[in-house]
């Protein structure tokens, strides 16, 4: 019997930001979300639900995530919902002295130190992943991400699926990249999150692989070629089987049977939930236009190597914007007119004027979201270019205390090119 799901392709888009609680003045992380929960739901609670927008907790208690409440029938006005969302949290938290900071890492957290572990509902799962892996790392209590939950009707539908996504997920760094300083320091990668995320289950490498998802061609063959994989390594580190879900699976998208869904991981958060949901409508619209073959057949896209894909992601993890693409293959993939090389930054303002037309750009701003972009750089670039040569702890609070500003006004962060 053929397995059908209740949402079709590009019916629907589950949304999820996550945040980090910090200290109104130092900027230090506040492991306080479960206090915070629990004025909407009371003492313990993991979750809670306001209107449209989901709360709950990630791992860590000076995380935040906010999601939507099942998937949205459109991303128009869910940058409003959001924001909403993120002023009513801040009010609550300014009685703990404490507010929502972006970017996808703590410029200057010490997570040996400084990482307190959700301890109530699902805790037990957590404290599997601590026994495994070792969870107080960057790559675990110091990623703040979006999630892109893409839903797909059948078979047919998540090969489709499947197959766009796997060719997007190298160009994301270089429209989202947003965590170049790790403990005080700049470490010389733009998207330094997936630098550490790809790398947070070594022990197991089959759990992430080579973070570009493996072609396959139904979801039969996903199962038998990735899940049952995953789940054989795990099994000598988890025999109770605590961890043996789709969801241990940490590519740089994964499926999720659950939901009828494919889970998209590797945005970094931005400045503010509009500009999110900007870059989430470009990863959509370019996922959309391969997946209903605009430039080229999909069996073309399955023919490009997973290791090509993960080279062209480590550049970009790297350089971002900046990071060349070399592959005929991949700039086939997006049609014949672009030069080789080109950087990722110019691809990226070349698709958007093919994908949106003017007026889809302005109704949510979005186009003044990515000329920003485009101009000055992600907002990893952008907070390069504010700290400047004095990398000082003055300096980087000052500029991360502007980001959190923009955060809870809903504004830009700019620092245009001198």
């Amino acid at each position: 019997m053929k397995e059908t799901f209740p949402l079709k392709l590009f019916t629907g888009y589950g949304i999820e930001l996550e945040f980090m609680i910090v200290d109104q003045i130092t900027l230090q992380v506040k492991p306080v979300a479960d206090r915070l929960l629990a004025t909407l739901a009371g003492p313990g609670a993991s979750e809670a639900e306001v209107g449209v927008i989901g709360w709950s907790n990630e791992l860590a208690l000076h995380v935040l995530e906010l999601k939507t409440n099942g998937p949205s029938s459109s991303l128009i006005g869910l940058a409003d919902r959001f924001h909403e969302n993120i002023v009513r949290a801040n009010t609550i938290l300014e009685t703990e002295g404490a507010m929502l900071m972006p970017t996808a890492m703590h410029p200057w957290m010490d997570p040996e130190s400084e990482t307190r572990l959700w301890p109530h509902e699902q805790n037990e799962i957590y404290r599997a992943y601590d026994r495994i892996f070792g969870v107080r790392g960057h790559g675990w209590s110091n990623v703040q991400s979006t999630h892109i939950n893409l839903p797909f009707g059948d078979d047919e539908e998540f090969a489709r699926l499947h197959a766009a996504i796997r060719i997007v997920l190298p160009l994301i760094p270089a429209i989202a990249a947003s965590s170049p300083i790790v403990e005080g320091r700049v470490t010389g990668l733009l998207d330094t999150r997936l630098d550490y995320y790809r790398r947070n289950q070594h022990a197991v490498p089959s759990i992430a692989g080579q973070m570009i998802p493996e072609p396959v061609h139904s979801i039969d063959e996903y199962h038998k070629k990735i899940l049952k994989r995953i789940y054989r390594d795990i099994e000598p580190h988890d025999p109770d089987g605590l961890l043996q879900h789709e969801w241990l699976n940490s590519r740089g998208a994964i499926a999720r049977f659950d939901r009828g869904a494919i889970e998209i991981r590797l945005l970094d958060i931005q400045e503010s939930p509009r500009a999110d949901i900007a870059i989430v409508a470009s990863v959509v619209a370019l996922v959309r236009a391969l997946s209903e073959e605009r430039w080229v057949r999909l069996s073309a896209l399955n023919k490009i190597k997973t290791s090509t894909l993960e080279s062209l992601l480590l550049k970009s993890i790297r350089q971002g914007e900046a990071a060349l693409v070399e592959a005929p293959d991949v700039l086939h993939a997006f049609g014949d007119s672009h030069a080789i090389p080109i950087t990722m930054g110019d691809l990226w303002a070349k698709l958007v004027k093919q994908l949106f037309s003017p007026d889809e750009l302005a109704q949510e701003g979005w186009g003044g979201i990515l000329k920003t972009i485009f101009t000055e750089g992600t907002l990893a670039r952008r907070i390069l270019r504010a700290i400047g040569s004095n990398h000082t702890r003055s300096s980087r609070t000052q500029v991360y205390g502007e980001l959190c500003r923009c955060l809870a006004e809903g504004h830009p962060f700019h620092a245009p090119i001198r």
